[in-house]
């Protein structure tokens, strides 16, 4: 059953009640980097796994997104800076227990010249789903990590 979320801020990156980021380097520039996560939207499932389908809505205000599994999201987009960063917030879930979410991507130039990229997933919810968010890290990480991989791959000419 869909439920609606608490509309948060770009502050909630900071401020969640659990936030857990994750950081990745790749050989290809954060511009190029930024297109593949805000408008090559139909790309996310080859390289996010996790992710069976990712849809635009309202002129790209917003976001539907589909796991494998059958989880869903429905978001906005509470920031899109250029080669910087992309911000949603999940207004919208089947996501049991969570009160507000979003998901931050910053970019940056990484030591080797390439992107560096963190992942900041921020999260209210009650002590259960915390705990369980925070046992989840390896999982969520190793996820991440695997999608990094494919991504880098995936965008190198």
């Amino acid at each position: 059953m869909a439920r609606q979320l608490r509309p948060v801020g770009l502050e909630f990156a900071d401020t969640a009640p659990l936030r857990l980021s994750f950081t990745a380097d790749l050989g290809v520039p954060r511009e190029r980097v930024f297109v593949a996560l805000s408008e090559e939207l139909e790309g996310w499932p080859r390289w996010f796994t996790a992710v069976s389908e990712v849809t635009p809505v309202e002129g790209g205000k917003g976001r539907h997104v589909r796991l494998k599994g059958g989880g869903f999201f429905t978001e906005t987009v509470l920031a899109s800076l250029p080669a910087e960063r992309y911000t949603y917030r999940i207004d919208r879930t089947n996501a049991p227990g969570m009160r507000a979410m979003m998901e931050d991507w910053n970019l940056t130039v990484a030591p080797s010249g390439g992107a560096r990229v963190r992942w900041t997933i921020a999260v209210d919810g009650p002590r259960t789903l915390r705990t369980l968010m925070r046992l989840s890290r390896a999982g969520l990480g190793a996820s991440f990590g695997d999608a990094m991989r494919k991504l880098d791959l995936g965008l190198r000419p």
